[in-house]
């Protein structure tokens, strides 16, 4: 029995309806359900179920939003396992580590939830597994605003770092898988990319903003229903 003389079942339900009216009055929101996160990357079988009716990605920074068209047809192993990540909300808290003006920036790396300065094995980590790079489908290159996987040069490792360019940049081999590109919010890339860091390209040393970039969220979007209007 509650003090002021209500049965404590009764207490408990008028305690739990004003949370939530309370919840409704003042915008709070029930976090969205995250999936659980892969352990391998996906098959080219999973990767055809993961990608469909799959839109468009936004990625919440603390610099503001941007938008990434999805090339799921050109890179599906790539491209479903980022999507795969995003739902289960692997990239929420990470930071871009690297930034490199006029060149790229980079995220991706799960160690950065705790560590957001300077530390060893920065930009090592990943989530648990690696796979095959996919080559540069035909017809895509390293142009501004290109999203890619980033990897240690060999053949079979991809993971979760991902790296944006700043401009085209026909230098880079063709050993990094091409998954998307930044189709809007581009000003946020181009803030994101002139952020101070602790380094430059000549001097080094890690190129890791002084004040950090974090990734919020990202939220993957439907492909839009044909009208049969």
């Amino acid at each position: 029995m509650a003090a002021d003389g209500r049965p404590a079942w009764r207490l408990a339900l008028a305690m739990a309806t004003t949370l939530l009216l309370g919840a409704c009055v003042f915008g709070g929101a029930t976090p969205t359900p995250h999936t659980a996160c892969p352990t391998a990357a996906p098959s080219a079988g999973d990767a055809a179920g993961i990608l469909a009716n799959v839109g468009d990605v936004v990625v919440q920074t603390n610099k503001g939003s941007f938008t990434i068209s999805l090339y799921g047809d050109k890179a599906p192993i790539a491209t479903a396992n980022f999507v795969a990540l995003a739902r289960c909300g692997f990239y929420d808290g990470i930071t871009f580590h690297r930034v490199v003006a006029g060149f790229v920036i980079q995220a991706g790396d799960p160690q950065t939830k705790q560590k957001r300065g300077v530390f060893n094995e920065l930009g090592t980590g990943g989530p648990g597994y690696l796979f095959a790079i996919e080559a540069p489908a035909a017809g895509l290159s390293y142009d501004k605003y290109v999203v890619a996987m980033a990897n240690n040069g060999k053949p079979d490792s991809n993971g979760s770092q991902f790296f944006i360019d700043l401009a085209d940049l026909p230098q880079l081999p063709l050993s990094y898988t091409i998954l998307g590109k930044v189709t809007d919010g581009t000003a946020v890339v181009d803030v994101i990319g002139q952020v101070p860091t602790n380094g430059t390209p000549d001097t080094g040393p890690q190129n890791v903003p002084l004040d950090p970039v974090v990734i919020q969220s990202i939220s993957v979007g439907g492909k839009p229903q044909a009208s049969h209007g």
